[in-house]
């Protein structure tokens, strides 16, 4: 649970760096992301799940 705790504390902190130090491109992206069709946000969004799970299997395997 720790180990979840804290992959979720590091992912909050990478975001708010993003979003500190690039705003305008931070909205700008909002704004790509918000006209992109669902089935490509979710295929990205499952995509980009698969990727994480693999790499923590490596890393931790």
């Amino acid at each position: 649970m720790t180990d979840l705790l804290t992959a979720l504390a590091l992912a909050i902190a990478l975001e708010g760096a993003l979003y500190a130090l690039f705003p305008e491109a931070m909205k700008k992206f909002m704004v790509q992301v918000l006209n992109q069709p669902d089935s490509l946000l979710r295929r990205a969004g499952l995509t980009a799940a698969i990727a994480g799970v693999a790499l923590i299997w490596l890393i931790r395997g």
